[in-house]
Formats: C-alpha cells, sequence, structure tokens
C-alpha cells in the first residue's frame, strides 16, 4: 500500500528568486498602500538569506522521506486554462510535464521535463470522483507551448533535482468564483485518504505551492502579516480545518482596493467570489489542501518572511508522517 510520507508548503514568489538588489526597484514601480514598510538593501539581503535557507531545510526535509512520487497542490494563472474552460480542480495524469524555470529579468527561460507519475494520477482522478469531486483532467499539456505555470516548476526546481515522478493537482485560486477554503481542506483529506487507499508500494509527500498574503500588482497593496500569522499558527497546532474556517470567514475591508473583483475582461471574469481574501492570497487554499492531507499532524513552521517590497508573506512548513 502507498504511505503519505510527508507534507510540504512553500512560497513561490518572484521575491523568492529575483536578486534583492532589484526588490526596491520593482517597489518603486508598484502601488502600495502608504503604510507598508520600507525595507533597505541590507535588510532585504538579510531576508533574500532566509528565503535560501528555507527552501534549503524543506530540500532537506523532503529528500529525506525517500518519496517516490510527489503531489504538487498549485494553481493556473492562464497557463494551461482559459476562459473558454476553467475547471475549480483537475488532475494532470500525463506521462511527462514540462514549464519553464525561473529565468531572472531578460534572460530566456529555460524548459525542463520532469517524469509525471500517471498511475498514481489516475487513481487520485478516479478516487476524487468516488468521494463526490468531479475533477477535470489533462493526459497532456493543454497548451504545450506554456507547459505548466510556475506554481508547479518553482517548487520542483526548489525542493527536488527534477527527477523525482511529479503528479499535479491544479486548484482554481484567482478566478472568481473559486473554491472555498472549506473545500480545498476537503480535497487534501480526500487526497490522503486515496493515497492510503492506493495498492502500489509507493511513498508519496504532498506539496502546497504558493502564497501567503498577496495581491500582486494591485492597488494600494499592503501585507496583513495578522492573517498569515493566523493561518500559520492553525498549522503549527495540525489544524487544517481551522485554517480554512478561518480564512472563509474572512470578510474584505470597505475601501480596500487590493481586493477589488475589477470589470469582466482578460484575466478577470467580473464574477463574484466566496468569502475569504481575493487576488494571490488565495493560494493560501493550496496550503490549506495540503495541510488537510496531514490534518491532526503538526507542522514545523521553518520561517514566516514578511517581503514588503511586493509586498507578500513568504513562508516555508513541513510535516513528516512516519
Amino acid at each position: 500500500m502507498a504511505t503519505l510520507c510527508g507534507v510540504f508548503a512553500t512560497s513561490h514568489s518572484p521575491f523568492c528568486y529575483m536578486p534583492p538588489e532589484r526588490w526596491n526597484e520593482v517597489r518603486a514601480s508598484r502601488s502600495l498602500r502608504a503604510d507598508v514598510p520600507f525595507d533597505d538593501l541590507a535588510a532585504n539581503r538579510d531576508k533574500a538569506a532566509r528565503v535560501a535557507r528555507g527552501f534549503a531545510i524543506l530540500r532537506e526535509q523532503l529528500a529525506a522521506t525517500a518519496a517516490d512520487a510527489i503531489v504538487v497542490v498549485g494553481d493556473d494563472q492562464l497557463e494551461c486554462f482559459d476562459f473558454g474552460n476553467f475547471p475549480a480542480f483537475a488532475v494532470y495524469v500525463g506521462e511527462e510535464l514540462e514549464g519553464a524555470l525561473w529565468a531572472g529579468s531578460g534572460a530566456p527561460a529555460p524548459r525542463a521535463r520532469v517524469p509525471g507519475h500517471p498511475a498514481l494520477g489516475v487513481a487520485l482522478l478516479r478516487g476524487l470522483m468516488e468521494r463526490g469531486f468531479d475533477p477535470a483532467f489533462s493526459m497532456t499539456p493543454p497548451k504545450p507551448e506554456r507547459g505548466l505555470g510556475h506554481a508547479f516548476l518553482r517548487p520542483i526546481e526548489s525542493l527536488t533535482r527534477l527527477t523525482t515522478p511529479v503528479v499535479p493537482v491544479l486548484v482554481n485560486c484567482y478566478y472568481a468564483p473559486q473554491p472555498t477554503a472549506m473545500r480545498c481542506y476537503q480535497l487534501g483529506r480526500a487526497l490522503a485518504e486515496i493515497i492510503a487507499a492506493h495498492p502500489d508500494a509507493l511513498r508519496v509527500a504532498v506539496v502546497g505551492s504558493g502564497g501567503l498574503w498577496h495581491t500582486p500588482r494591485a492597488k494600494d497593496a499592503y501585507l496583513d502579516e495578522g492573517f498569515d500569522r493566523a493561518i500559520l499558527d492553525r498549522a503549527r497546532t495540525g489544524d487544517a480545518k481551522g485554517m480554512a474556517e478561518f480564512f472563509d470567514s474572512y470578510r474584505i475591508p470597505a475601501g480596500d482596493r487590493s481586493q477589488d473583483a475589477g470589470l469582466r475582461g482578460p484575466g478577470i471574469t467580473g464574477m463574484p467570489g466566496f468569502g475569504g481574501p481575493q487576488g494571490g492570497t488565495r493560494e493560501t487554499c493550496n496550503w490549506i489542501t495540503a495541510a488537510g492531507a496531514s490534518d491532526g499532524h503538526k507542522s514545523v513552521i521553518v520561517d514566516y518572511i514578511p517581503v514588503y517590497a511586493s509586498p507578500v508573506g513568504v513562508s516555508f512548513s513541513y510535516c513528516k508522517l512516519d
């Protein structure tokens, strides 16, 4: 039988990869709320070093699980799907996945090919359908010229040697109406059940990719550190359901332009969402899905790094299960 050997979560912001010398240059091009703190170059270099340490610790902990396959829970930002057909959930069941690695400013993006795990992917697909989910599936990349998005390739390149088979589970985080955090928690619980019932002798790790609080390129963007720490406090105690309840109970403050839904058009559905923050912060639901897989088990919060230049809450966590 398969074993869920570990659950991990990581941010994948561009600020995790670009040199800290560029952070304030990018900040200057964005519309931040006036009360967002300013970090000088020394502070940004210190935070970049903490980001590197966070990746290194997760990479070491993931390697120690000796996982035979990794399920990466991430979101698609119009890389695979578009508004012609955008699923709430999807499972990639292909033999191989491909996408762009981090290239840096102005450099052509190198591409990587990573093995998929069709048998596990199909088991997850069928198991989710048996448990009341109806995910879409892809056997080949829907847009081969784009490949899978950065929500998958960045954690794969940061935490692995690109050789461990990966099953991407895609969650609609950005485009309203998105799944609620509670539904994502239920998805995580279902993934754990399916892995436990899988007949092959596989060691499987789950990685949640994204977040935490951020509203990239929005007007009056800011960083709600209190929201992030409340989410992480619940992860630390193993309360994945509490993470979902807290997320869904959030209501956008009056006058908060950073979470405006916007008018229907390219990249915006114009449809109303459900409770919880809007924008990139909904990538926290990928963390909640992963936490649902290890519900009841405490996570180690490696670090929480407020990167004000974005602004984004960068964090790393892991939960070893055997």
